[in-house]
């Protein structure tokens, strides 16, 4: 007896022993992940993105931003391309889940012209530039949450809410069957093995064909409740700063009780590992249909309560954007707040301007309270500037924050027509392309109604003849003039200069040539540019001297006598 009882006993301890240790291991084990994930955290702050985003991405990325679209402002599509805001999105993406990354993408889309909300994402990200451990807190809870890649988490949610469940009637009287089958089995039990065995076989077969088209949507239901489970425990944190949106996310939160009891099943018997409970509730699944019943209520309260969804998202997007904002801040150089001017006539005044893309920038400043006209050779840096006074414009209104000295001006919407392309799907040519881009902005500027537009045209209507080029584009450029609008453009065409310089101040960028090489400082300067080195510059690459000469000639007989000289003979 004794020595059955140290047997006990020794297997007790044993069994005890082994417990403990796996639980040891089990802590351990979070810690280590823990420690691994805090270390990523920390090595992100302050530091450039290492990664770019597959197309794949992005897109799964923008499903937020495309679900939400409403009458709000928006950087419309081209303005987006000439910018290459996907890699500006790209360097600010200092957020962990899928939650920051959808509502930043948004943000950048969505300049803000309310004060209030400007200031409420200031007092955000300030909080957490100078609180370091409650960031970190915050951050762990995004990062552990995580992203998933290239799957489409919003479309997926919004894709559940427009799906039509059906009735649950068939699916009650499928189990019911069930059931049925099962309780003959002790009245006659014979024919009870027979009806139970014929009643799992068509409940079972029916079972798979009612499941096989909603599949696809179970990661929906994924998706959704891990953003419930990022609310819970997002309502748990410990930062003064977070009690309003806490408040919000808790209220919005409440709307989901039922859907959340009502998915057990549902989320269970979809797990795919090897899971012993998984297997059983799968096979409990097949035969009584109960996670279909949960699916149809899942899809249900999505539909009553997709307003409340978008508050959760919107409520955390928040939060873990301005963080983001704060690491974007601390990996640039310079920046500076930007004073925003919602009174008066449109105007901008920037100092040591830059472009974050750019390893070496060069800064400039500019003061305008009208239209620029900029002239200068290629590469001098007028297209480089266009896109550093747009971009920064889109920053101060989204990120509230400009990468200069300093940013004062209006609040803008902000268009661009500047890395225009023929389009060969539609068949459209450059100048057909390009008329259609400039007639959105002009159809912007008459709805004043709306607030001061800023728009950026790099050489305007360059895709037809000198003749009519000058003639419309002047006109074009007269239009974009005036108290809600300021236009800055680029031209080769100093002509324009002339033409509008009651309407536009002209600066220029300029290069030296000397000793066959030519040297840009991609500063801008006051006034037209003076010099012509397009023709140098075909000596420099080394064309024939011929070529050169006959270009310089031709050049100074235009400019004396305003006509070309008709060309004679043949080459050499």
């Amino acid at each position: 007896m004794k020595g059955e009882l140290s047997s006990i006993l020794g297997i007790g301890g044993i069994l005890i022993a082994a417990l403990i240790l796996f639980g040891m291991y089990i802590v351990y084990h979070r810690r280590k992940n823990r420690r691994q994930l805090m270390n990523r955290i920390r090595q992100d702050w302050g530091s450039w993105p290492a990664r770019e985003y597959s197309y794949e991405e992005l897109a799964a990325i923008a499903g937020y931003w495309e679900n939400r679209k409403q009458d709000r402002f928006q950087i419309d599509s081209i303005t987006w391309n000439d910018l290459d805001m996907d890699r500006i999105f790209m360097l600010a993406n200092h957020t962990g889940s899928y939650i920051g990354e959808g509502y930043l993408y948004d943000l950048l889309h969505t300049p803000s012209f309310s004060r209030e909300d400007l200031d409420r994402r200031e007092t955000l990200t300030a909080y957490f530039a100078e609180h370091e451990s409650e960031r970190e807190q915050v951050q762990y809870l995004f990062w552990k949450t995580g992203k998933p890649g290239r799957q489409p988490v919003f479309d997926a949610v919004y894709n559940l809410a427009d799906v039509n469940p059906g009735s649950n009637l068939h699916h009650f009287m499928m189990g019911g069957l069930f059931l049925a089958s099962i309780a003959s089995l002790f009245v006659k039990p014979t024919v009870g093995i027979l009806f139970l065995i014929a009643a799992m076989f068509a409940t079972m077969m029916d079972y798979y064909n009612k499941k096989r088209p909603i599949e696809r949507y179970i990661m929906s239901c994924q998706f959704l409740l891990k953003t419930l489970d990022l609310a819970d425990e997002f309502g748990k944190l410990q930062a003064p700063v977070l009690k309003e949106y806490q408040d919000r996310v808790r209220e919005a939160r409440g709307a989901f009780g039922k859907l959340r009891r009502n998915s057990f099943f549902l989320m269970t018997g979809a797990r795919m590992d090897s899971d012993p409970l998984a297997a059983v509730i799968m096979y409990v699944n097949s035969c009584f249909h109960i996670d279909l019943i949960q699916f149809a209520t899942v899809v249900r309260e999505l539909k009553r309560h997709i307003r409340e969804f978008e508050i959760l998202v919107d409520q955390m997007g928040q939060v873990e954007t301005a963080i983001a904002i704060g690491s974007f801040r601390a990996c640039m150089k310079d920046w500076c707040l930007p004073e925003l001017v919602s009174e008066g006539s449109a105007f901008l005044e920037t100092e040591q301007l830059y472009h974050p893309l750019i390893e070496k920038p060069v800064k400039n400043s500019i003061r305008a309270r009208r239209g620029v006209l900029l002239t200068g050779s290629n590469a001098s840096g007028k297209s480089t500037f266009l896109k550093t006074v747009a971009l920064n414009a889109i920053l101060a209104q989204t990120l509230h924050t400009c990468l200069a000295d300093s940013w004062k001006g209006s609040a803008f919407r902000v268009y661009s027509s500047m890395a225009l392309r023929d389009d060969l799907e539609s068949q459209e040519s450059y100048y057909i392309v390009e008329i259609k881009s400039l007639k959105r902005i002009l159809d912007q500027i008459g709805a004043k109604d709306r607030g001061d537009v800023l728009c950026f045209v790099d050489e305007v209507l360059r895709g037809t003849n000198t003749v009519e080029r000058i003639a419309a584009s002047s006109q074009v450029l007269r239009y974009m003039t005036g108290p809600g609008v300021m236009c800055f453009a680029a031209t080769h065409d100093v002509e324009l200069t002339h033409i509008l310089e009651d309407f536009y101040d002209n600066y220029h960028f300029q290069e030296e040539v000397e000793d066959q090489d030519i040297r840009f400082d991609y500063r801008l300067y006051p006034g037209r540019a003076g010099s012509r080195n397009a023709i140098k510059l075909l000596q420099i690459m080394g064309y024939d001297e011929q070529v050169v000469d006959r270009a310089e000639t031709a050049a100074r007989h235009f400019l004396k006598t305003g006509e070309w000289q008709k060309q004679e003979g043949g080459a050499g």
